[in-house]
């Protein structure tokens, strides 16, 4: 799947292991690059769907967005590019194959 980032500044953040380390600490920078690598080899969000992180749309002010489990209650937060607002039941899993990374960050704030 292709990634881009929404800013220049989280690009750099998850850049390497010691960005992401000084960035998110050691522990949130091991889960975030375990989820970055797996949407970099899948060829759509199909095939993450039921692969750890717990892949899932938001909702509310986030319609749109979707999120994969860090630590806690830390998400890393994209989205599609070019595509329509998300729902869970009318989602073109499959279809996917291009996100932009906005931010990792607790959504429960």
């Amino acid at each position: 799947m292709k990634l881009e980032f929404q800013s220049q500044r989280m690009e750099k953040q998850c850049e390497t292991d010691r960005s992401r380390s000084k960035a998110f600490g050691a522990q949130r920078a091991k889960l975030l690059k375990k989820r970055l690598s797996a949407l970099v080899a899948a060829s759509n969000l199909e095939e993450l769907r039921n692969a750890p992180g717990r892949l899932h749309t938001l909702k509310g002010d986030r319609a749109g967005q979707l999120s994969l489990d860090l630590d806690g209650p830390y998400r890393l937060i994209f989205e599609p590019v070019a595509s329509a607002a998300l729902s869970e039941s009318s989602t073109p899993w499959c279809q996917i194959t291009h996100i932009r990374i906005i931010s990792i960050e607790d959504t429960h704030d």
